[in-house]
């Protein structure tokens, strides 16, 4: 089983994302020096608000990819799903290196923080639109199975206006 999730959040100047084993994506409008997890603010989902259908897949010990888009770079972060994830957070959703749950969390054991995000991608979540893609699968993917997912599922998000027929 796969499923999608898309989360529009803005960049911030004050982004440094240099954390070395957490990447937060947060609903509030303000982020401070001290957030050097933190990616992006304002977004539209926390870990609440994912579908059932995604928290269901990752709670059953699943893969999460997270693919971080900017205007011009993305970058793809990969982890684990978990039993003990409650994802009841309201203000945000946290990704993390360790296997560490808090009510945020939902990914553990990931590739990457945020202090491992490409510096060109970090410069431009100081500023302008940001979306996060959240796959959520049973099986583990490659990376071109994750893109294909992905474009498949928002075609019009990903500068296709009509899904190709193979």
């Amino acid at each position: 089983m796969i499923r999608t999730e898309v989360i529009t959040c803005r960049g911030h100047p004050n982004v440094l994302a240099k954390h070395r084993s957490t990447l937060e994506v947060t609903t509030e409008n303000f982020l401070t020096l001290r957030g050097d997890c933190i990616i992006c603010v304002e977004a539209d989902k926390s870990a609440s608000s994912l579908s059932s259908e995604v928290k269901e897949v990752l709670r059953s010990e699943g893969y999460g990819y997270l693919l971080v888009s900017t205007q011009n770079f993305t970058e793809l972060v990969k982890g684990r799903g978990s039993a003990g994830l409650t994802m009841t957070s309201t203000v945000k959703m946290i990704v993390r290196k360790s296997s560490f749950i808090s009510d945020a969390t939902i990914l553990i054991k990931a590739d990457k923080s945020a202090g491992d995000l490409n510096r060109d991608l970090v410069r431009e979540l100081r500023g302008g639109v940001v979306r996060v893609f959240l796959v959520a699968s049973d099986l583990p993917l490659s990376n071109d199975e994750v893109l294909r997912v992905l474009i498949d599922s928002f075609p019009t998000l990903l500068g296709r206006a009509q899904p190709v027929d193979e």
